[in-house]
């Protein structure tokens, strides 16, 4: 059975015109009758080429400045229709509809609109009314009708139409209307989550149409995919593609580095989304050496990410690491030479561009969605705990401290000193063993902790951490408070001459 059908008539009805006039004049070229409106059959005029008023079909003119053009029987009729059923041709014939074998639409940029800040007014206009229905009208009646959806289908379209003299086969129909029903569920939650920042409903909607096959997951066997505009937030410079787990890790990277945006040279190296080390320094090349020294071993394969411009001489240095990704606002020119004498390793240069406002994560058989953690810990907000206050070096490196804590997974403390990460305890089921685990690795680099500063992602529940911090030489401590028991630790701190500051914002990271 041949399920191929050719196309006789259709409906043009566009916003953008971009590559459209190929299409029109190779469906003039195969006798197809063409109906449009607006601008669209103006454009379709202007190229010479015979088209048919909607308004002509259907005995009513566009009213309400354009808002209703194509709601009419004529127009649904002669898209809905079944071809193989005898009443609705009956009715086609009785109430003069004509067929329409393929319709063209490209809606109304409902989210660029949005996104260029434009008035409620112009954004409720560009809500589209007439082509979200042609689209879904269309695609329901796939096996009679082709639809096309979107200005990014019209080159496909077109070579099929070139490809067959204008015979679409039954499986292209349905593959163009699952398409068509991709663009009209984007479209409509587009809108809602427009709406829905004000009402707050309690809907999950979250579409993303622009999917990027990675070369497998987390793991070879597992398939991968990346949904999201990753050219609005880097420029790539060089090196492989990505992978998943690149991505999770670069995610970490530009997070963290966010919480030192505009402030002094600050440079992070991470793995497996947490940073193994970083600093603060006068230069990048400083603070890339300091972050450097917090785990050497660790710095192997990492991620690297600077929150100023990458010099040539730092370029010279992190040439001597292997590592997968290296992060900046900028590179310099020989900077960027240098770091590309390596094949594999990606450059990317960071852009100004909105972080989501919400974390979204799969969880039993839903999701788990809530608003980020956006509060960054600073002196205004502080309680001072204890008698012993920090001093000024010690309150820099409680709140440094604290920003690379709330970064780290759960549950972590986070050892630091003249505003270089000496180590961190994370992931560990026990907040004392994320300590012991931090003293130990900042010894193993030589670390004298000495006046250094620690950061607990949540309260001390008893005092046994910070003393086996003060047994260590560590001198300030930063925490959330509001554990029952808090008293016992402030007593301790108290009479070991520690000082400790409470946030009352715990940052677990799960």
């Amino acid at each position: 059975m041949n399920n191929s059908k050719k196309i006789t008539s259709a409906l043009i009805s566009v916003f953008s015109k971009e590559g459209l006039a190929p299409i029109v004049k190779k469906l003039h070229e195969q006798n197809v009758k063409i109906y449009s409106t607006g601008g669209t059959e103006k454009f379709i005029n202007d190229l010479g080429i015979e088209v048919i008023a909607v308004e002509d079909i259907t005995d009513y003119p566009s009213i309400l400045g354009g808002r209703v053009k194509t709601l009419h029987p004529k127009v649904f009729g002669g898209i809905l229709n079944r071809q193989d059923n005898e009443s609705d041709l009956a009715e086609m014939k009785q109430y003069n509809i004509p067929q329409l074998d393929a319709v063209i639409v490209d809606l109304y940029p409902f989210e660029k609109t949005v996104a260029s800040g434009a008035s409620e007014a112009d954004i409720i206009e560009k809500i589209d009314i007439g082509g979200i229905s042609l689209i879904r009208a269309a695609a329901k009646n796939f096996k009679d009708t082709i639809c096309v959806s979107s200005v990014d289908d019209y080159a496909e379209f077109l070579e099929l139409i070139s490809a067959n003299n204008g015979e679409i086969s039954l499986k292209d129909r349905k593959r163009f209307a699952a398409k068509s029903f991709n663009v009209s569920s984007n479209y409509d939650s587009a809108i809602f989550n427009y709406f829905n920042e004000e009402e707050k409903l309690p809907a999950f909607k979250i579409s993303e149409t622009d999917g990027q096959e990675l070369r497998y997951g987390e793991n070879p066997h597992q398939k991968g995919f990346f949904f999201g505009n990753f050219d609005e937030m880097f420029t790539k410079l060089h090196g492989k593609e990505l992978s998943y787990n690149n991505l999770l890790d670069v995610d970490a990277a530009v997070n963290l580095m966010n919480e030192f945006k505009g402030e002094a040279p600050t440079f992070a190296i991470l793995k497996h989304n947490n940073a193994c080390g970083i600093a603060q320094r006068e230069t990048v090349q400083q603070a890339y050496m300091a972050a450097l020294a917090g785990d050497p071993v660790s710095a192997f394969g990492g991620i690297l990410i600077s929150n100023t411009e990458i010099d040539d001489v730092t370029a010279t240095e992190i040439h001597d690491l292997f590592c997968e990704v290296v992060i900046a606002p900028s590179f310099s020119a020989k900077a960027q030479e240098i770091l590309e004498g390596k094949k594999n390793r990606i450059l990317l240069i960071q852009k100004e561009a909105e972080l989501p406002t919400k974390t979204v994560r799969t969880c039993l058989n839903g999701v788990l969605v809530q608003d980020k953690d956006n509060i960054t810990d600073t002196a205004e907000i502080l309680t001072y705990a204890t008698n012993n206050k920090p001093t000024t070096q010690e309150l820099e490196d409680l709140l440094f401290a604290s920003k690379v804590c709330k970064h780290t997974k759960s549950n972590t403390i986070v050892l630091a000193k003249g505003k270089q990460l000496c180590a961190s305890g994370t992931g560990q089921t026990s907040r004392v063993d994320a300590l012991r685990q931090a003293i130990e690795k900042a010894t193993s680099f030589n670390f004298n902790l000495e006046g250094a500063a620690m950061a607990s992602d949540a309260f001390f529940p008893f005092p046994d951490c910070v003393e086996i911090a003060d047994n260590a030489g560590i001198t300030a401590v930063i925490q959330p408070g509001g554990s029952i028991k808090d008293q016992l630790s402030i007593d301790y701190c108290n009479a070991n001459k520690m000082a400790m500051v409470f946030t009352g914002t715990r940052h677990f990271k799960h």
